[in-house]
């Protein structure tokens, strides 16, 4: 993925983003910093909300957390150890090989690739770990699975920027230039009532263009239509993710920065 301007897609909706997208388990900040071999400064990239930057900090002792929109910053959630800044990933104007752990959570998709290994590879010392995290679609039951599916292929398909498929695929075809360590599985899991859920999946970003398309947005029907499936909607319901993880060994990169 090349370069361009950054793509803000959420800033319209930061507080719906903060308060309507599932938390990381514990178990993943632990994986990071268990693999990083260090525990001063963890690197969130495209951090949002800090969902993932609180959880880090309960395992290292310093995060700098930086986002390129300055209204996801402002509805961070706030940690006594977590250093928010407004930068784009590219260029987070830390010092050189002064990170244990350098990660992107959900957001790698956004950045300038090639200048972002650049800039990990500067900011992680030798040894530490870079790492990709990323989540697709949810599930439910095989059935809600399905439904949930074909509206965000079929319904949503056409709407949502190319990046998105590299997120659904779990970053797989990403050339991912450092030497790779073999994770172990992790998922996400969220006990949510039926509102919840809809209220999710109104934080995706082909929502917005959608609705423009259509002149309306096509979530209440659907949500009509799946309603059954989830029964009492005041009941809570396991929602799970599972997570893909790639992680990489900083400095490992060959001579040509491949």
């Amino acid at each position: 993925m090349g370069g361009g301007g950054f793509k803000d897609l959420f800033s319209g909706h930061a507080a719906a983003y903060a308060e309507h997208r599932p938390t990381y388990p514990p178990e993943l900040a632990a994986i990071l910093a268990e693999r990083a071999g260090g525990q001063g400064l963890a690197v969130d990239c495209g951090c949002g909300s800090g969902q993932l930057s609180v959880l880090l900090a309960d395992r290292f002792k310093r995060v700098v957390a930086t986002d390129a929109s300055a209204e996801q910053i402002a509805h961070a959630f706030p940690h006594p150890r977590v250093e928010y800044r407004v930068a784009p990933a590219e260029r987070s104007g830390l010092e050189d090989h002064s990170a244990d752990l350098v990660v992107a959570a959900q957001a790698a998709h956004w950045f300038d690739l090639p200048a972002f290994w650049d800039e990990a590879d500067r900011i992680a010392r030798p040894g530490g770990l870079v790492a990709l995290v990323s989540y697709g679609m949810p599930s439910v039951s095989a059935e809600m699975d399905a439904m949930i599916r074909a509206f965000h292929d079929d319904t949503l398909g056409p709407h949502w920027s190319p990046e998105r498929w590299l997120v659904v695929e779990g970053y797989r075809s990403i050339a991912f230039p450092f030497r790779e360590l073999e994770p172990p599985p992790v998922a996400m899991a969220i006990d949510w009532t039926f509102a919840a859920l809809i209220h999710y999946l109104n934080t995706w970003s082909a929502i917005k263009p959608a609705t423009k398309a259509l002149g309306t947005s096509p979530l209440p029907d659907f949500a009509e239509r799946i309603a059954p499936l989830w029964g009492d909607p005041g009941a809570a319901r396991t929602v799970r993710w599972p997570l893909t993880l790639r992680l990489g060994v900083a400095g490992s990169r060959s001579p040509n920065g491949g």
